[in-house]
């Protein structure tokens, strides 16, 4: 199959959007928010001289999207999520999540008032910071409206409301990513970036069980989560594209969850309205490509995640290849492209891989759409 490369998403080649934080980040960070030894203005100088930089290492690799590396934040979500009014962000005791050998920081979320979205919501002029330094198509990446429930433990909602009316609590949500969407839109972002995981753990075993044991039928919340996501990008105009990332954790090269996406794919392909998902499919903990079937004709399209952001060794072209071969099997090849297993850093700590590492994974990724599709 050869296609002619386009300006606009969905692109062949694509990425999810955390890339490793440079040293003069790392570094500027440290000193303006530990050591209190820079200025807000001297640290948005190092971040926009990175930022700029990593622009054109995505625009060099051949991507035709790129994003700010998250270079601006800690957390893929949680910055995200503590700029909203109503939630804030705190360091406690046992707040760490655990991963496989490994903890997060202590930070935990908790609702402090209502739910909404800011006008001046600093990631609005995040994204406009990378409109303004791209000839390619400008995206950024947000949690998606499941990770408000999913990370807020119901103790640590301190609105009445939200506590005892669940529907009240979710309607807030969706409001404040409606409310979000047309934000975005407004800032002239045409290609949101929802990483919405979330689906991803509700298929583990282990979470399902967990969640049984709060009294909730994880069945039922995979609907829920999808209801919310579908509510909240339904009036966004049809200029306007909505990726959806899914994984099951990434944390210094680590995870959280394992199992078949066979749980939630109905719901992620046919109930949410996104277009295009991002698909973790790095190792057996993906399970097989059978969910792929339920993925409706027509424009959506799936990138599964071949290559891993978790490790250096180089996946090899041609088993990249017999990978999309067997996934074509369940869905069209036309609606399938290709974009890393998540996000190479979705925290600021960063994979155990090197920025070379990096650059030759965003590579590869351009050269597997060019020898599948004939293009990006």
């Amino acid at each position: 199959m050869t296609v002619a490369t386009t300006s606009t998403p969905p692109f062949r080649a694509d990425i999810v959007g955390s890339f490793l934080r440079p040293a003069s980040v790392k570094a500027a960070r440290k000193a303006r928010l530990e050591d209190k030894t820079l200025s807000a203005e001297e640290l948005k100088a190092v971040e926009d001289e990175a930022i700029i930089d990593v622009i054109r290492m995505q625009e060099a690799a051949g991507l035709k999207a790129v994003t700010d590396g998250e270079f601006r934040r800690a957390w893929w979500h949680f910055d995200f999520m503590g700029m909203l009014d109503g939630l804030d962000i705190v360091r406690r005791d046992g707040g760490a999540i655990q991963f496989h050998g490994v903890k997060t920081k202590s930070d935990v979320p908790i609702i402090s008032g209502a739910l909404d979205f800011p006008d001046d919501h600093p990631m609005l002029e995040h994204f406009k910071f990378v409109k303004a330094h791209t000839s390619v198509t400008p995206k950024i990446s947000i949690p998606g409206p499941s990770a408000i429930h999913f990370r807020v433990a119901e103790d640590d909602i301190d609105v009445n409301e939200y506590k005892h009316d669940a529907e009240a609590y979710f309607e807030a949500i969706t409001r404040t990513y409606r409310k979000a969407v047309k934000a975005f839109y407004a800032a002239g972002c045409r290609y949101l970036q929802m990483d919405d995981i979330f689906f991803a753990y509700l298929c583990d075993p282990k979470i399902r069980a967990e969640r049984k044991a709060r009294g909730e039928d994880p069945d039922w919340l995979i609907g829920r989560y999808a209801r919310m996501m579908h509510d909240a990008i339904a009036d966004r105009p049809a200029d306007m594209l909505i990726g959806m990332h899914m994984c099951r954790g990434n944390f210094k090269s680590t995870w959280v969850a394992e199992g078949a996406y066979d749980p939630a794919a109905d719901a992620v392909f046919n109930q949410t309205g996104v277009d295009i998902y991002f698909m973790e499919y790095d190792s057996d903990r993906a399970g097989g490509f059978e969910p792929l079937r339920l993925l409706p004709k027509g424009k959506k399209r799936v990138l599964p995640g071949f290559i891993t952001t978790k490790t250096a060794a180089l996946e090899d072209l041609d088993d990249l290849k017999r990978k999309f071969e067997a996934a074509s099997k369940y869905a069209d090849i036309d609606q399938l492209g290709i974009a890393p297993q998540c996000g190479f850093a979705s925290t600021e700590e960063g994979n155990a891989i090197t920025e070379d590492d990096q650059k030759r994974k965003l590579e590869l990724v351009v050269r597997t759409a060019e020898a599948i599709w004939g293009g990006v």
